[in-house]
């Protein structure tokens, strides 16, 4: 990146750090049990509710509960289902509908990410009717309170029922961004293990990755707090020491409480903090080729801290320490190096990839713009770069050759197969 823009971005980022003691954050009320959500409805005069979800939930039934506790309580409950992986504005719009018909003052979140941000865009729909969803992408213009919500993760991963953001794609662009707010976040959230009882073992993994990236992109920015990382440090240690007994045994009820707070803590610490590259490159991903957030985390997650190098290694260094995978002797250099490993490994534990098929080089300029409009100036992050260098993690992340490009071949004539670049085997 150039130095006046250079100077500019970490200028931007400055002025956010010094007002952060004096940003309107909060934190949801926890209510341990969907069984407590009607009662925390009716205290807010709630008559009617918008339940938002997806297919599978709906399928799995996993939403009977809450719907016969608020019938019993006489609150009525409309619902769409109809929330997709990287949820869209035609969602959102649906959902809308829906809120408006059925007279609803309040709503509900229920499902992964894409539920809750869906859930969270309807809501800013609601209190700024005059605006689109695409013209609330950025950072707080929503302005205005939202009708109560109530997040209810069925994963523990993305934080969602904590933060300030709610994510969306554009249909017919294929544009993923964040929307960013302080009204975004949820009034209460439901921390309830044996939601996340029947969550394929693929899905803990790819979320439980996902809170490793809030928890580490918070830490190692440079906006931190001491709260901030805190958070993320005992996130981090929660991940190391629950997410694999969650994926290996669903109804480790012990492991999967841990891993819910991990990834409320690190949604607390990435609201605040921010994340950096690997969420603007997931971003693009996400709304190119419908990658699942968590599984685009994960893969570009051990990637982006290597390209970072020594600029990230002291926080890393904290982190690998903190969590006991080297000792607290090892120089900081060494200990980076073994969290990015520690990470490696991890990921192939959960059988995530270590590279995405399907990057097509013709998509990439575009992508990158993408990810450089959402990071810069915002991220606070180890090292800036530009968009000719976030088209280069692109290929990183590819694996070395992207999918409309030849495979190379050999002297005989032969396919050499695939091949990976040095840079993301370092």
């Amino acid at each position: 990146m150039n130095p006046l823009r250079t100077a500019w971005c970490r200028t931007y980022q400055a002025a956010f750090r010094l007002v952060l003691p004096v940003l309107p954050y909060r934190e949801p009320t926890i209510l341990h049990g969907v069984e407590e959500v009607p009662a925390a409805l009716a205290k807010e005069g709630t008559r009617s509710v918008l339940l938002v979800t997806d297919p599978g939930i709906a399928r799995l039934g996993l939403t009977k509960g809450l719907e016969q506790a608020l019938s019993r309580a006489g609150i009525d409950c409309a619902v769409f289902d109809g929330t997709v992986a990287n949820p869209t504005v035609a969602n959102v719009e649906e959902a809308l509908g829906i809120y408006h018909d059925a007279r609803c003052e309040a709503i509900i979140g229920f499902g992964g990410g894409s539920a809750m941000d869906c859930a969270k865009a309807v809501g800013a729909r609601v209190a700024q009717p005059a605006k689109t969803v695409g013209s609330m992408r950025g950072l707080l213009r929503v302005h205005r309170g939202l009708p109560t919500l109530v997040a209810v993760p069925t994963t523990a991963g993305t934080g969602s029922e904590v933060t300030l953001a709610a994510v969306i794609t554009d249909e017919k662009t294929r544009y993923k961004y964040p929307i960013n707010d302080f009204f975004l976040i949820p009034s209460y959230a439901v921390h309830d293990w044996r939601l996340t009882q029947g969550l394929p073992a693929a899905i803990t993994g790819q979320t439980g990755m996902d809170a490793l990236t809030h928890a580490v992109e918070a830490f190692i920015g440079r906006s931190t707090t001491a709260h901030t990382r805190q958070m993320a440090l005992d996130a981090t240690r929660l991940i190391h020491d629950n997410l694999l007994d969650a994926y290996r045994n669903g109804s480790d009820g012990q492991a999967r409480t841990n891993m819910l707070t991990a990834a409320y803590e690190a949604g607390i610490a990435f609201t605040q903090s921010y994340v950096g590259y690997v969420h603007a490159i997931a971003h693009s991903l996400g709304g190119r080729y419908g990658i699942p957030h968590g599984l685009a985390n994960a893969v570009i997650l051990p990637h982006v801290l290597r390209a970072y190098g020594e600029s990230a290694a002291p926080r890393l260094a904290v982190l690998a320490r903190h969590m006991g995978i080297c000792p607290s002797e090892t120089p900081d250099a060494k200990a980076a190096r073994r969290f990015v490993i520690w990470v490696d490994e991890m990921n192939g534990q959960l059988g995530i990839p270590r590279h995405l098929d399907g990057i097509r080089a013709a998509d990439v300029p575009e992508m990158a713009a993408h990810a450089d409009a959402e990071a810069n100036p915002l991220y606070p992050v180890p090292r800036l770069w530009d968009r000719a260098q976030l088209e280069d993690m692109y290929r990183i992340v590819a694996g070395g050759r992207f999918a409309d490009e030849p495979s190379p071949t050999r002297a005989d004539g032969a396919s050499a197969g695939r091949v990976t670049t040095q840079r993301s085997q370092q």
